[in-house]
């Protein structure tokens, strides 16, 4: 009998072993219908943006934050920090699947290799409800943060994370480098959350969004000014343009319409669209480019300015200089497409003027 309840009493001690789940995560860029062919429709700035035909680059560099709260704890504290080098071949196409979005069926291409979060160790399924919130950043080139991601410690710290946009191979990719909105809801809470529940695993598809706003800019020279048979020389041309002063500083990941500034930025990173040389571009044209939103208010409204520059005529001078302010609503996730018709029938005087543009 005593040995009976010795060996009872060693059974009472033994623990189970310990559960292992995983908790995969999708990361997904939006795009046209990609069925057809691997790489034979481009990559959507954003669901519903008309700029549809554009073609991306796919990424190379993927970052994952993944932030938890555990049970009566105001704060959040950081799970797993997970940086990754992909291949355009790590890019799949696709449609969209089962997921917090109502975009089901939608063309997408996919991260093929699934990011698995363990819940062990204190984190069962079943034994303690948790939340989590999952940010990811897509890039086609490197990204340089205000802070080494493994060292964030708390949600704000999370959601300030920046990068820099201050070098030439920054600035020209752009529209190459996605993010998870922070303030993108569906049925009240972040698209990228996720709980521990019931004995469920969760599972997030995740579409990533551009940082990045669009602007595109469309001239034109009135066809009847641009041929002066009597004096040829005063036949009217655009001779130069310049997107002038544009943000080139850290901008948020998580917060892309929340970067702000007192006033237009006096200096910042320039870009130029029209030169002399540029014979073919001297009566009518479009250029889109792409930069990084920030907000100045005025009168308790919010403006995304951009300055720009015009010359006609091969003119020296500082030229016409106007700033064109897009009304914005920084609570919305996403960042805006700027439109802009320059209609030219005279010479421009040098002259510093504001104009409102409204993307209704």
């Amino acid at each position: 009998m005593i040995l009976v309840l010795a060996l009872v009493m060693a059974g009472c001690k033994k623990e189970e072993p310990s559960q292992v789940v995983s908790m995969p995560i999708s990361v997904c860029l939006s795009a046209d219908d990609v069925m057809s062919a691997r790489n034979a429709a481009p990559i959507r700035r954003a669901i519903g943006d008309p700029g549809t035909t554009e073609r991306f680059l796919f990424p190379h560099h993927l970052y994952v934050i993944v932030m938890r709260q555990n049970p009566g704890e105001a704060t959040w504290t950081l799970w797993q920090a997970i940086e990754r080098t992909v291949t355009d071949e790590d890019w799949t196409p696709g449609r969209y699947e089962d997921g917090p979005l109502s975009y089901i069926g939608d063309s997408i291409y996919r991260y093929n290799d699934q990011i698995n979060l363990l819940l062990t160790n204190g984190t069962l399924i079943g034994r303690q409800e948790f939340v989590g919130r999952v940010f990811a950043v897509a890039s086609a080139v490197e990204l340089e943060f205000n802070q080494v991601l493994n060292s964030i410690a708390n949600m704000n710290q999370a959601l300030g994370l920046t990068f820099s946009t201050s070098t030439e191979t920054i600035q020209n990719n752009l529209q190459h480098i996605y993010s998870t909105p922070y303030n993108y809801e569906v049925g009240g809470k972040y698209y990228g959350e996720f709980s521990s529940v019931n004995e469920k695993v969760p599972q997030l598809n995740l579409l990533l969004y551009h940082v990045a706003a669009k602007v595109d800019i469309n001239w034109s020279v009135d066809e009847e000014k641009r041929i002066n048979k009597t004096d040829p020389s005063q036949a009217i041309r655009l001779t130069y343009m310049q997107a002038r002063n544009l943000f080139d500083g850290n901008a948020y990941c998580f917060k892309p319409m929340e970067n702000t500034n007192a006033t237009p930025l006096a200096s910042g990173y320039s870009r130029e669209i029209v030169t002399p040389t540029n014979e073919g571009l001297w009566w009518e044209g479009r250029y889109y480019f792409y930069t990084i939103p920030y907000t100045i208010e005025e009168e308790s409204k919010r403006y995304f300015p951009l300055q720009m520059v015009l010359k006609t005529n091969g003119s020296a001078s500082d030229g016409y200089r106007p700033t064109l302010k897009m009304k914005v609503d920084t609570g919305s996730p996403f960042v805006p497409w700027m439109r802009a018709n320059f209609n030219i029938a005279a010479p421009l005087a040098d002259e510093t003027v504001v104009k409102i543009i409204n993307n209704d």
